[in-house]
């Protein structure tokens, strides 16, 4: 009976009109941009979907992995018991979190801002809740855990709001935080304490091709150098073994980083590791000391190694699919958490065992009820600049039986500049290859990490910046004889450093492209410079160029996108961040504003709630949203 009267009143019920547009979240700002047809949400749907599941490290008293997933609107912690066991959530803020628990269990740190401001805090989680360990305002950066699990380093900017001083504390009790260090700038942090705590290894990055060790006397504050710091040498990582041994990479007397020991005394690196070309990009050193897990970049794709100390032997991981590894932990038992991701199938979480070598996945995180084996792989592409130089990138084509002939193609360039685009998987990215069947190329122009210190230094300051806007047009070049290529329907998009790029190559390239996408990006190199925060701010005047001196800010201002806006006639859209403590918002405005006086066309999408680079979901929804009917409007013509 009851099942009938539903029935009735259903049919009774006027069925709800379909939305003309979708919502757009309260905390965004579409100016100059056009509702959204509710079609391209709908269509999309499945491709917001995916999820990931990052291990954060273990709990060293129950052995559950702690992975970092997003049920909700931002990624949260969860626990995992064993292999592709349930997710148990056990943070539920409304921000995104890090999870940094302690070697000994005892202790769960969590790192999280506030809007994607960075100006990061740190917690202790108890309970369910997040109990603040320091003071709120300042930026704060997690450095390592003792090994005893008894105190953590960290960096801090609450003296001044611009020099990172180096903190230590006991997360249990908060009444011991104390100013281990007074330094100056804004990269420094503690890589690792020595097994008896007295000793902190501290790395201070000045650029991508150098940064200097020191060992800091925890009690004293005394600071002593470790090696020449007269010399330009990279040290991608640092720390302390069980038995006190220092295990760095670094790429002294090598163009590349290479896995070794440090001696305290003299400084001298001696390298253990035996390839000899490729980066290694990060280790782990098991809590025994019995083995050091790194990982080797080979033309973007990964290779799980493990080294024995005593011996120098070197395995190999076994029965690992071809992707991209990170985030390594090391469980008390010898276990070896890491993350790995593909173009087939989302970051997720596996274990190795460091006797068999086998892999096994703990995650299999949900792509929307989507196939990712449908997704295409990368395909290398190599080309010769204007000077000769070997340039790459990955390639990614539909499905030809879907989408015959000629595909429309996307440039998409990421930022850093001190960055390299890999071959993960590309979630809602995918929609753009497997439903409009537009290709997509990912770039490694020069000064991409991942190629040797003499490649990533072939852009370094004003004068050789646009070098790499010029292997753009190398791939431009190559890309368009492509006979799967259609030459008239090619765009761009990037985001950060990626994002100048974006603006500069469509002014350079707006005859050969159609439209740009141009995400929390440089517009005027000076303006920027002045107006990125204080910590970061002479960082960035080691790689762009120092706007203080007069030659270079003279170039600065010639190479900058806004100097030359003139010349974009191409429509542009423009996301920003308004939080962005990296490339504020003035960034964007300004080259809104000139694009339009020009009587050019420039939607713009604002994130009141966000930072350099949209975090939350709904946020980010809206977004491809806003790139899918841009794309459709100006690349595609529908």
């Amino acid at each position: 009976m009851l099942k009938k009267v539903l029935l009735a009143a259903a049919a009774l019920t006027p069925l709800a009109p379909a939305l003309a547009d979708a919502p757009k979240p309260a905390a965004l700002v579409a100016d100059g941009i056009p509702p959204v047809p509710d079609d391209i949400p709908a269509s999309m749907r499945a491709y917001g979907e995916s999820r990931s599941a990052v291990a954060q490290g273990w709990n060293a008293k129950t052995g559950a992995l702690i992975v970092s997933t997003r049920f909700g609107n931002t990624a949260q912690l969860h626990t995992v018991s064993g292999p592709l066991m349930s997710r148990r959530q056990i943070t539920f803020e409304a921000e995104p979190v890090q999870g940094l628990p302690s070697p000994t269990g005892d202790t769960l740190l969590v790192q999280k801002d506030v809007g994607g401001n960075e100006f990061f805090q740190l917690y202790r989680f108890d309970q369910g809740r997040l109990q603040l360990l320091t003071d709120g305002k300042s930026r704060n950066e997690f450095g390592a855990w003792s090994q005893d699990g008894k105190l953590v380093g960290y960096s801090s900017t609450r003296r001044n709001g611009t020099d990172s001083d180096l903190y230590v504390m006991n997360p249990l009790d908060p009444k011991t935080d104390r100013m281990v260090a007074q330094v100056k700038g804004g990269g420094w942090a503690i890589n690792g304490f020595s097994p008896d705590n007295r000793t902190a290894l501290v790395q201070q990055y000045v650029s991508v091709q150098k940064s200097n060790l020191w060992l800091l006397d925890v009690r004293t504050g005394k600071m002593t150098a470790l090696g020449d710091h007269g010399q330009s040498i990279a040290y991608g990582n640092a720390t302390y073994a069980p038995d006190g041994t220092i295990w760095a990479t670094s790429d002294e007397g090598s163009d590349f980083q290479r896995l070794g020991t440090l001696d305290p005394r003299s400084g001298r690196f001696t390298p253990k590791s035996p390839e000899p070309k490729w980066d290694v990009d990060s280790f782990e050193i098991a809590r025994d000391g019995s083995y050091v897990a790194y990982v080797v970049n080979e033309k973007g794709s990964s290779k799980l190694r493990l080294l024995d100390p005593k011996t120098g032997a070197v395995r190999q991981a076994r029965n690992l699919p071809l992707g991209v590894i990170g985030g390594l932990h090391a469980a008390p038992d010898g276990r070896l958490a890491f993350t790995m991701t593909s173009a087939r199938f989302p970051a997720d979480s596996f274990t190795l065992g460091p006797v068999s070598l086998e892999a096994t996945r703990w995650t299999e995180s949900e792509t929307g009820g989507l196939d990712p084996k449908l997704n295409p792989e990368a395909e290398l592409v190599e080309v010769k600049s204007f000077d000769g130089e070997t340039v790459s990138g990955f390639l990614y084509r539909p499905n030809p039986k879907k989408f015959p002939g000629k595909r429309p193609l996307i440039f998409d360039i990421h930022g850093g500049p001190e960055g390299q685009y890999t071959p993960g998987y590309r979630g809602a990215g995918n929609y753009l290859t497997n439903e409009l069947g537009v290709a997509v190329f990912a770039p490694n122009v020069r000064g991409s990490t991942g190629f040797g210190k003499r490649f990533v230094s072939l852009d370094n300051g004003p004068n050789k910046r646009e070098d790499s806007v010029k292997d753009i047009g190398a791939f431009l070049d190559t890309l368009q004889k492509d006979p799967r290529i259609d030459r008239s329907r090619m765009a761009v998009t990037g985001g950060s450093y990626g994002g100048y790029m974006c603006y500069a190559s469509a002014i350079r390239y707006g005859d050969r492209f159609k439209a740009a996408d141009c995400i929390v990006a440089i517009s005027n190199f000076v303006t920027f410079l002045e107006n990125t925060q204080s910590y970061r701010r002479d960082l960035r005047r080691v790689e762009y160029g120092d706007e203080r001196d007069p030659a270079q800010r003279a170039k600065l201002t010639e190479i900058s996108p806004l100097t030359s806006v003139n010349r974009l006639k191409i429509p542009l859209l423009v996301v920003t961040g308004a939080n962005d403590p990296r490339v504020p918002e003035s960034e964007a405005n300004q080259i809104v504003a000139a694009v339009r006086s020009n009587g050019g066309t420039a939607w713009h999408l604002v994130g009141k709630n966000e930072g350099h680079g949209f975090r939350k979901k709904e946020n980010r929804d809206y977004e491809s949203w806003v790139e899918t009917m841009f794309w459709k409007k100006y690349l595609l013509a529908e």
